[in-house]
């Protein structure tokens, strides 16, 4: 009788540990087993993931609730996931994932910022993601829709490893939904199962002055946690300068320039006064404000962690006295909105 149980248990723990690493094969996806396509990312099986039975949005929106999967169509997208492991960082595998982008589920909830009244435009808005467990992450609304490429963060149901031609590795399968988001170097924020989105603005207490003349501070001050900790007149000098060209396109005005930026990458100041580590890769904001009020909202991990090069500039332009000296340059993003001149202080959100 022992030995029977002890057979059946160890029965139940081969099932459970081939059901973690298989998850439930996928068969509405032809596999390229002979490489017939130019395709890398059909060779293998692809596993559907568990997810929670619904993901509810909250916050600031006028019709809270949970989202309608039945009315989005599905994306894919491509991640080598990195993870902080002590001073190093760990390589955990390349992955297809397929899933709902974050730009559609959004797109069916409208916004109803708190502050509209005060500040209309909606750069200032982010995310808070939160999961089975608990665990949350920052997403910032420019983010989702102001990118050149959307559709890049999605929550995924359905995983298929990337598997190299040579080594045939088989990374180990994740085994639940997850949020995945392409452009971070460490996928820190790429956290199992989420359950719930609430929107939310960032609650920056600055006075807005529309048609401000001249939109113009000498120095910029650089606060963590409403403690002001830096202040510069220019450009730090230990900072290189690099030169981006650029279509500069409003969603407004349209076309503003065809000149190219050259400025220093913000991250390089950012991390004097914030580490790179799984709460502020997870967690922390950086809002970016100008003298006339008008502010855009960053996750640290947008700045701080791109895996694209497509980075955060900011310009000190010693002549410029109508919207200066001061401005960012987002050269991750279609429109310009996020561009902010005139800056004239720098708010950290971090550890």
């Amino acid at each position: 009788m022992k030995k029977n149980l002890i057979i059946l248990c160890l029965l139940m723990l081969s099932t459970t540990i081939n059901y973690a690493q298989s998850a439930l094969n996928v068969n509405n996806r032809n596999i390229d087993t002979i490489d017939a396509t130019n395709n890398f990312y059909d060779n293998v099986e692809s596993y559907i993931l568990p997810a929670a039975k619904g993901i509810e949005i909250a916050g600031e929106v006028e019709n809270p609730g949970y989202v309608d999967f039945s009315k989005l169509q599905k994306h894919s997208v491509i991640v080598k996931e990195t993870l902080l492991n002590g001073d190093k960082d760990k390589f955990v595998g390349a992955y297809r994932y397929d899933g709902y982008s974050l730009f559609d589920i959004l797109n069916t909830f409208k916004l109803k910022k708190k502050n509209v009244d005060v500040f209309h435009p909606i750069i200032d808005v982010y995310l808070e993601i939160e999961n089975a467990k608990g665990e949350k992450v920052v997403v910032s609304w420019g983010e989702i829709y102001y990118p050149n490429y959307h559709h890049d963060m999605i929550i995924a149901t359905e995983v298929a490893r990337i598997v190299p031609s040579k080594t045939k590795d088989l990374w180990q399968l994740p085994t639940e939904s997850k949020l995945v988001i392409t452009h971070d170097l460490i996928t820190e924020r790429n956290i199992s199962s989420p359950v719930k989105i609430t929107v939310k603005t960032y609650p920056l207490d600055v006075k807005v002055i529309k048609d401000l003349k001249p939109n113009y501070s000498p120095s910029l001050t650089l606060y963590k946690n409403n403690k002001e900790v830096g202040k510069i007149t220019g450009n730090p000098k230990e900072f290189q300068n690099e030169t981006l060209h650029t279509i500069f396109y409003g969603r407004g005005k349209g076309i503003h320039s065809t000149q190219p930026f050259t400025g220093v990458q913000l991250k390089l100041l950012i991390a004097k006064y914030a580490k790179q580590n799984q709460e502020n890769l997870r967690k922390a904001l950086v809002v970016v404000a100008a003298v006339d009020g008008y502010r855009s909202v960053y996750t640290f991990s947008e700045l701080m962690n791109r895996n694209d090069q497509q980075e955060v500039l900011l310009l000190s332009d010693e002549e410029t006295k109508e919207n200066g000296k001061f401005k960012v340059f987002p050269a991750c993003d279609f429109f310009s909105d996020r561009a902010v001149k005139g800056i004239n202080s720098i708010y950290i959100d971090a550890q």
